[in-house]
């Protein structure tokens, strides 16, 4: 569920840095008693993400503007799906538009790349997972779509997971020394996850405790390996350039999770007309 008090938040900075001083093509076309429809079309084949999202921007700008769908998030829409109406003053509408597009759009977009993750993953046990790889500001909308696509969040940020990085590795002096330093502050049921990149690492990790270990950036013949050598004590997720083309033949190779950045990183908007009819 999507926190809307936040998502207001994000709402009111965004049509604030669109508007400021007022949407003067707007002012100076209409008179501004005019009134009537606008119709979202999914232009393309999309998993729906957002709506909700959708509806408070014109609800921010306008309370009185009547929002209408049939659809919920992470539905299929087809090319042509009607997939919301609003009604009321057209000024309200058009101020509201872009934003309400730019944010449904993106939303839309990181939903249908990773239900395509998740079917190309489809027959495996591997979840799909996100990173933090979000856009600045966005991330409880780029977390929500992925989750409307079929996917799974991973630590929402800094602060709710342990994942010891490379760097982490490096600064601390060792798998062995960062574990043990989380290990000996970190909460009793908090799960440490370590970032390895060869099969040596892997052994280093589970010697010094891991409770998941990500494989990171590692050929998928060396992936096997290492969840051979894993052999089921902890979960193993795969990171690291994970594309459509690579995820099948990842998943293949018995993992836990796949985490993906490129789902909310790379994913392109979706293609979702808005389209006005003037009533009166």
């Amino acid at each position: 569920m999507l926190e809307m008090d936040a998502v207001k938040k994000i709402i009111r900075r965004a049509l604030e840095e669109d508007i400021r001083s007022g949407d003067v093509t707007t002012s100076f076309a209409l008179a501004g008693p005019e009134t009537g429809q606008a119709t979202a079309l999914a232009k393309e084949d999309l998993v729906v993400a957002g709506l909700e999202v959708f509806r408070e921007v014109f609800r921010v700008r306008d309370a009185s503007l009547v929002f209408t769908t049939a659809l919920s998030d992470g539905a299929r829409a087809s090319r042509g799906t009607l997939l919301a109406t609003v009604e009321g003053s057209l000024a309200s509408i058009l101020t509201a538009e872009r934003v309400a597009l730019n944010l449904f759009q993106r939303m839309c977009g990181i939903a249908t790349l990773t239900k395509q993750f998740v079917d190309a993953a489809a027959g495996t046990k591997a979840k799909i997972l996100d990173t933090r790889k979000t856009m600045p500001g966005l991330r409880i909308l780029d977390k929500y779509s992925v989750k409307a696509g079929g996917g799974c969040n991973h630590r929402y940020g800094l602060y709710d997971g342990i994942l010891i990085k490379d760097n982490h590795i490096e600064a601390a002096g060792g798998i062995a020394e960062a574990v043990r330093r989380v290990r000996g502050q970190a909460p009793l049921m908090v799960k440490i996850e370590v970032e390895v990149k060869n099969l040596p690492e892997v052994e280093e990790a589970l010697a010094a405790g891991a409770d998941v270990i990500m494989l990171d950036n590692m050929p998928v013949d060396e992936m096997k390996k290492a969840v051979a050598l894993i052999g089921g004590r902890v979960l193993v997720e795969a990171s690291g350039n994970v594309t459509l083309d690579t995820v099948e033949s990842i998943a293949g190779t018995g993992v836990d999770f796949i985490s993906a950045g490129a789902l909310t990183h790379s994913a392109r908007a979706a293609d979702i007309s808005l389209k006005v009819t003037r009533k009166t």
